[in-house]
């Protein structure tokens, strides 16, 4: 079985795809670490219960929005964080634990010397948000540096040195069919055929 080739596409091009797929793929499961340790997966469900007063609030006040909810509140079973995606873990750890908020707050990029977990929560919400604005699908390769720097710093410091390596392999990787995402393919690549 072979696998179809990318049509040609830029370097911005490529950094952009890059950066998508660290952003879905290895730093959501980095944050998801951080994320289990102080919601432990046996206890979420326990500790939303306990939370609900505050979570209604935060809902209320539209933090949370209905399809979040119904992950917290699922019609059948319990919450389960592999279902989360990054917002709704960092609202969550945000608002519902003892963690120190970074140095600027969560809604501005840290100072590179703030390493500590929850700067690091806002540098991933940072760029995550970023990426969403690139609607031409092309990243600058001076911003893509920074950016992929700061981003596996924080994936290593939040996931460990498994997720670090993983970063390193997707940085490198050649990248076809097989590893965009199909979502991404149709906006991107289709204009180049």
């Amino acid at each position: 079985m072979s696998t179809a080739k990318i049509p040609h596409v830029s370097e911005e091009e490529e950094n952009y795809l890059r950066m998508h797929l660290l952003m879905t793929g290895i730093s959501s499961r980095a944050v998801r670490v951080l994320f289990d340790k102080e919601f432990s997966p046996v206890c979420v469900d326990a500790t939303i219960k306990k939370k609900t007063g505050k979570l209604i609030d935060l809902k209320n006040k539209h933090i949370i929005n209905k399809a979040q909810w119904r992950l917290l509140f699922p019609h059948v079973g319990v919450p389960d964080s592999n279902t989360f995606d990054v917002t709704l873990m960092v609202v969550l750890l945000r608002n519902l634990t003892n963690l120190p908020p970074p140095t600027g707050g969560y809604d501005k990029l840290p100072f590179s010397s703030d390493t500590t977990p929850t700067a690091d929560l806002a540098r991933i919400k940072h760029y995550r948000n970023s990426l969403a604005h690139f609607e031409n699908g092309k990243i600058k390769s001076s911003v893509f540096v920074t950016a992929w720097e700061d981003i596996s710093g924080a994936v290593k410091r939040l996931g460990g040195l498994d997720m670090e390596e993983e970063c390193k392999e997707l940085r490198a990787k050649h990248l076809d069919q097989s590893t965009v995402p199909w979502n991404i393919r149709g906006n991107t690549l289709d204009k180049k055929l």
